[in-house]
């Protein structure tokens, strides 16, 4: 059974910081694009960053410089580390797992990230 399972979502103060977690199974991994997008109550899903099978990775504007995405390919698992945060980065953040061959996506559930003093 292909899963993403997200973890990490938690309230945080402005300025802080967070890890998610993005666990894996049922698909092969390492051929993977894998990618973070959130939703904004109120608001379309956007994209966030992403990371493929060969380590590139590339972000969205909002999110550059204070985000970091990687991957543990042994674990299955990919990360966003979010520095510096924003209350306007308060979302759901779902996890996203792309074939780079038949170009079919896979989605998590989501965990939610609320930045507020």
């Amino acid at each position: 059974q292909r899963q993403l399972v997200e973890s990490g979502g938690d309230l945080v103060q402005p300025g802080g910081s967070l890890r998610l977690s993005c666990a894996a199974s049922g698909i092969a991994f390492s051929i993977y694009t894998m990618g973070w997008y959130r939703q904004a109550p109120g608001k379309q899903r956007e994209w966030v960053a992403f990371i493929t099978n060969s380590d590139d990775t590339n972000y969205a504007n909002s999110v550059k410089d204070r985000f970091t995405i990687s991957r543990d390919n042994a674990k299955n698992t990919v990360y966003l580390q979010m520095n510096s945060l924003k209350p306007e980065d308060t979302a759901v953040y779902y996890c996203n797992a792309e074939n780079t061959i038949t170009r079919r996506k896979y989605w998590g559930q989501g965990t939610q990230v609320t930045v507020s003093s």
